[in-house]
């Protein structure tokens, strides 16, 4: 069975394979930055912002020899970005202890900042040919349907199974098209939701559709309820600038730009928690002359409603005394667009740009 598993689905993966842009030559920088991006995005997205990456940072030494704002800017919209943060550590360690050289053991590979075990592994494997076994969500879909599992996939005891199960498939000295294989089938043909199981090469050998669970398989966890988080930011003006912070490093949008601003705390009006907010934050007294609009993203399981609002000081001192950011400054409207903003902030900008782009030249007039 295993031999008819590994001959179908590279049957299949000759035929069908996604022309990707890191496959033209499977170069292992290009193997790892796409790795890095495709974390937590969707495929075409990811090729998306692959190009202008690589446009951009055409090579290792350009990550390593770029300032960290320079890489936060290329990344923005992206999100996690600490994948961005990390993958500009590792580039200068490579640069700095292995010669500018990705190395192609696995081990060694997962000593870098940002790279775990999969991400190592799909290195090594697609962009040096070693025989490691690559096992994303696709994979761990494919196998929980191929072997009808009846754990939760995530569980610690699926987990090592599926790992299992992935090794004794893997051909020898095949690894690079054998693991794309099961990537693309997982993202073509056995998705998450109505898998295309008559196009499916390893139909017949699927248990899961024999037994009628394709729709049962993987075993989800217990969904975690979303929670929600109310926050506030205003944009401040003065002079024809508007303030903005840079996050410390170690926050959750570290070393990112932003407008003062946090969560409203019991009993706070969206208001009330600016005012508070950018007294606490910059030791500016502010007061606020009007609505802007409400944001919403997702992060996780958390969802976002971010009030915005224009306000404007009360005095004239206008230097900050930062107590939760690294850095500010008082910038214009066309400066803006030279720093990289979390999704909210970023959403703000957007919005503005667009239906009331007066506001980010005097939010108060």
């Amino acid at each position: 069975m295993i031999e008819t598993i590994r001959r179908r689905l590279l049957a299949w993966f000759r035929r069908t394979q996604r022309d990707l842009p890191w496959r033209q030559t499977y170069d292992p920088y290009h193997v790892w930055i796409s790795e890095i991006m495709l974390q937590q995005t969707q495929m075409e997205r990811g090729v998306a912002y692959f190009h202008r990456w690589i446009s951009r940072f055409p090579d290792l030494a350009a990550v390593a020899a770029a300032s960290e704002q320079e890489i936060l800017k290329c990344w923005e919209g992206l999100g996690y970005y600490a994948r961005a943060r990390n993958l500009h550590r590792a580039a200068r360690l490579l640069r700095d202890r292995y010669g500018g050289q990705i190395p192609c053991d696995y081990r060694t590979l997962q000593s870098l900042p940002g790279v775990g075990p999969y991400t190592a592994a799909a290195i090594a494997s697609i962009a040096c040919g070693q025989d490691v076994p690559v096992v994303d969500a696709n994979v761990a879909r494919i196998l929980a349907r191929l072997y009808d599992l009846e754990e939760p996939v995530k569980s610690a005891g699926c987990r090592q199974r599926i790992e299992a199960l992935a090794a004794a498939l893997l051909p020898p000295g095949k690894a690079r098209a054998f693991n794309q294989a099961l990537m693309d089938l997982g993202g073509l043909v056995c998705t998450p939701k109505n898998p295309d199981c008559h196009h499916c090469p390893l139909a017949e050998a699927c248990l899961a559709r024999l037994r009628g669970t394709v729709a049962d398989r993987p075993v989800p966890a217990r969904r975690r309820e979303t929670v929600l988080i109310e926050m506030a930011t205003a944009i401040l003006s003065n002079e024809g600038r508007v303030f903005i912070q840079q996050r410390l490093a170690d926050d959750i949008w570290g070393s990112l730009w932003e407008f003062p601003g946090g969560r409203l705390e019991d009993g706070e009006t969206p208001e009330e928690a600016v005012i508070r907010e950018y007294r606490e934050e910059t030791g500016f007294e502010v007061e606020i002359c009007g609505r802007i609009t409400t944001v919403t993203h997702f992060y996780t399981r958390y969802k976002v409603v971010l009030h915005c609002f224009a306000c404007r000081l009360v005095g004239s001192d206008t230097v900050a005394r930062l107590e939760a950011a690294r850095d500010c400054r008082w910038v214009s409207a066309g400066q803006l667009s030279e720093y990289g903003f979390p999704a909210g902030h970023r959403k703000l900008l957007e919005y503005l740009a667009v239906a009331r782009p007066e506001f980010l030249v005097d939010p108060c007039r």
